[in-house]
């Protein structure tokens, strides 16, 4: 009788149809709005007969000082957003990675429980507190930041931990048999190895940060942003190419700031 012999690896075909659900997603949600964004952005419609690319809308929103102004409130809310999720989040996901693994599975479930909440909810509830407390600081920066830095802390942490959570503890073994103490294990082992969970975590919070639409209309008392004045270039004015070409510049704008994070962290890494 001959034996069946198993193959253990899985064939290339195996992994293609395994990912198929994936493909479609990207696909449908991803690709073909990407182009959709881009043809509405550099086309226009002349004559109701035909299309014709144009760079019309951009240059129209960069004639615009205001909307120009209502872009840098948006980004500079959006940074600091940023930085202040990095500085709580940061030290959260270092002392989570301390605990044993089922502590750690523990603070990560606390940390991301209130994302199964609506963010409507969660939202509303903060226009309650501040209500509460001071009704005064709603529609400052400071309550639209305290919102979206609650909202969008879970995703500074999570890639931050998840980084953190893989370096070898033999690094830490060989750092102190050199002789560094904690804090120049932190500055040469830690913290170069967890830039790549820094960076992503700033792209995760940087864009959904400028352009959120919830928290600026409800702590910011209806302070119109550039989320605002792209879901009505899209819904209000009906002018696709207008929204599309606003989404565009920002995207750009954003990941320009992301890339040049990036730079500057591997100029640091070659000067050292």
């Amino acid at each position: 009788m001959q034996k069946k012999v198993f193959k253990n690896k899985l064939s290339f075909r195996d992994l293609n149809l395994m990912g198929s659900p994936y493909y479609v997603v990207l696909l449908f949600l991803i690709i073909i709005p990407l182009i959709l964004i881009l043809f509405y952005a550099f086309t226009e419609r002349v004559n109701d007969l035909f299309i014709a690319f144009s760079f019309k809308y951009f240059s129209q929103f960069l004639s615009e000082p205001s909307f120009i102004k209502t872009m840098v409130d948006s980004i500079r809310l959006a940074v600091y957003t940023t930085l202040v999720t990095l500085s709580i989040g940061y030290p959260t996901a270092y002392f989570i990675t301390k605990f044993k693994k089922r502590t750690q599975a523990l603070w990560i479930l606390i940390l991301t429980a209130p994302m199964w909440v609506n963010m409507l909810l969660r939202t509303l509830a903060w226009k309650q507190i501040f209500e509460m407390l001071n009704p005064d600081l709603l529609g400052t920066d400071f309550a639209i930041i305290t919102g979206m830095v609650y909202v969008f802390l879970p995703f500074m942490v999570l890639p931050i931990y998840t980084v953190l959570s893989k370096i070898d503890p033999k690094l830490y073994e060989a750092a102190d048999d050199l002789g560094a103490n904690k804090f120049q294990t932190f500055l040469k082992v830690t913290l170069p190895l967890s830039i790549s969970g820094v960076l992503s975590g700033i792209t995760m919070v940087l864009l959904p940060a400028a352009t959120t639409l919830v928290i600026p209309k409800y702590l910011g008392k209806n302070r119109y942003l550039i989320g605002n004045l792209i879901e009505d270039r899209f819904l209000t004015a009906g002018n696709w190419g207008y929204g599309s070409a606003i989404a565009i510049i920002l995207s750009i704008v954003i990941m320009a700031m992301v890339i040049l994070t990036k730079k500057l962290d591997r100029n640091k890494g070659a000067q050292e």
